[in-house]
């Protein structure tokens, strides 16, 4: 920690954000999106000041003041900030616009990069609401946890993809607040376990190549955010 940092008075400047972060956790939580001390979430006030959530803590029981602060340049202000903090920084540096990061563990977005490494994205042309809402779910390469290679797979992605699954991981979603991260979060689980759901029942079946290129005409007016 920074000798010139005041953690109290910054904590409680910020105690909105805080909570926020802590209230999307809880909603990861019950939906069997985080479990132990899973998954992490990052909050950018500027470049100077970034709440995330620490490491080794349950995410759905943190409390306000296990809440770290890092830099852009990944300097630790204050608090153990999640070991995973290189993937949040490296969306930050590559995504001017982007002001939150949630990275999560859905476990049906993960069993398929699990059962289906051949995909290179969650099948989209099957689902309107993929294409709306998202554009494209691309897998991003397997990368070992807590390295700088987390970050690193995700630069051919960034910036048009807000929503990517991690392969044999968990999915990441970044936006211009963490409400937009989060519904992100709910559409990539939501789908794969749509289409999860179709392989079970016989099998999956693209929409009509016209109706497809309709659909991303309409997601390029819509634009990039996560609906």
């Amino acid at each position: 920690m920074t000798s010139s940092f005041q953690a109290s008075t910054f904590l409680q400047t910020y105690q909105t954000e805080i909570h926020q972060i802590i209230e999307i956790c809880k909603r990861l939580h019950q939906r069997n999106m985080l479990s132990a001390a899973d998954g992490n979430i990052s909050f950018k006030i500027n470049a100077d000041f970034i709440l995330i959530t620490p490491t080794g803590i349950s995410k759905a029981f943190m409390k306000p003041e296990d809440i770290a602060v890092i830099t852009q340049k990944n300097e630790i202000l204050y608090g153990k900030p999640s070991s995973e903090r290189l993937m949040h920084l490296e969306v930050f540096n590559r995504c001017p616009e982007a002001k939150a990061v949630i990275h999560a563990h859905p476990t049906t977005a993960i069993a398929w990069s699990i059962a289906r490494p051949d995909l290179k994205k969650l099948p989209s042309d099957c689902l309107s609401e993929v294409i709306l809402a998202t554009g494209d779910i691309p897998f991003a390469d397997y990368a070992r946890p807590g390295t700088q290679n987390m970050g690193d797979v995700l630069i051919p992605f960034l910036p048009e993809h807000k929503a990517l699954i991690l392969r044999r991981h968990g999915a990441i979603t970044w936006g211009n607040d963490l409400e937009e991260c989060y519904r992100g979060m709910e559409r990539i689980e939501n789908s794969a376990q749509i289409l999860a759901q179709a392989v079970a029942l016989g099998g999956i079946s693209p929409l009509p190549a016209d109706e497809v290129a309709y659909l991303y005409e309409l997601r390029k007016k819509i634009g990039n955010i996560l609906l």
